[in-house]
Parts: C-alpha cells; structure tokens; sequence
C-alpha cells in the first residue's frame, strides 16, 4: 500500500514563514538545583540567570535562554504518569555530528541510559530522559540537500538504527 497524499499546504499568507524557529521550553521541574545540573552539566547548557530560588534559565551561546525551568507548582513533584498527554520530548540541536558525539559522550560519562538512537535521514538522533522523567532529544540535522526523497520528491523519513559507536568516534 502506498502512503497517502500529503494534506494540502494552507495559502501562503496562513502559513509560518519558513525561518520560523521554536524558541525555546519552558518545563515544570521538582528539584531545581537537580535539573540545572543535568541541563548544565550533561547537557552542556549554561546559566544565564537564576530567578529567585525558584526557577533558573540556561542556554547555549549566550542566548537569553533555550532552557526555562522552574518549581513554581511543581517542587518535589512525581512524573505524569505514561499514558498521559504532555510532552514527549524536548529536542535540543547541535550543530553538527562532532558536537552531538560530544554530547552523547557527556550523557555516557554521567551514566545516564539511553532510550533509544536512531538515523532519520534526515537527522542523527539519540534520547534518554532527564531527571523529572521529560524525554530528551539531542540531534544533529543533515544539510538539506541530502535529505531523502521518494521518486516523486516527496521527504522520505525512515527510522534506522544509529551506529554509536562511530558516532563516538568523532570525539
């Protein structure tokens, strides 16, 4: 069975222009000083302000913040539980493979297991959880011109399975 035609693209004036990016996330947490570790120290984010004893935003770069978290109605809280709506995961952009091996060095280094890796064509990816159960996804993208496409142009996703260690070997 083929996959079916594509929905029809909304009239330019209704759709995002194309250099339109996420921001950043924003995530409810129940250790503060536990997930700025995890997104400082594994993650390789960095500071950028401490709100009060409550809250704290990181980045890359020097950006204002790409990573916002806070105990504001969530101090010592538990994980939703699966099955539930929310997030699935957070994805954090490096960018290219030498970084993202860098990254997932640090992920191994802290002993933190992985939820799984994959080759999406059009992006390397890896995922684990931080430590307030939210998944994580650090990838890096392939240029645009070697995306994979069908015999009618169309992107062509798959979801392969990530050689890490040669990953690793970039680092």
């Amino acid at each position: 069975m083929s996959d079916p035609a594509p929905p029809a693209r909304p009239a330019a004036a209704d759709r995002a222009p194309a250099a339109t990016r996420i921001g950043h996330v924003h995530l409810k947490v129940a250790d503060l000083d536990r997930a700025i570790a995890f997104y400082r120290d594994v993650i390789g984010l960095e500071v950028t302000q401490r709100y009060g004893p409550d809250a704290a935003f990181l980045s890359a770069g020097g950006y204002h913040h790409h990573v916002g978290l806070n105990t504001w109605d969530s101090a010592g809280a538990t994980p939703p539980p699966p099955g539930h709506t929310g997030l699935y995961h957070l994805a954090i952009l490096y960018p290219d493979r030498r970084a993202l091996a860098q990254a997932l060095a640090r992920v191994l280094r802290a002993g933190i297991p992985l939820e799984g890796a994959a080759d999406h064509g059009v992006s390397e990816a890896v995922y684990l959880r931080d430590p307030d159960g939210n998944g994580v996804e650090l990838y890096r993208d392939r240029p645009e011109a070697d995306w994979p496409r069908d015999g009618q142009g169309r992107l062509a996703m798959h979801n392969a399975p990530l050689d890490l260690r040669a990953l690793l070997s970039e680092v």
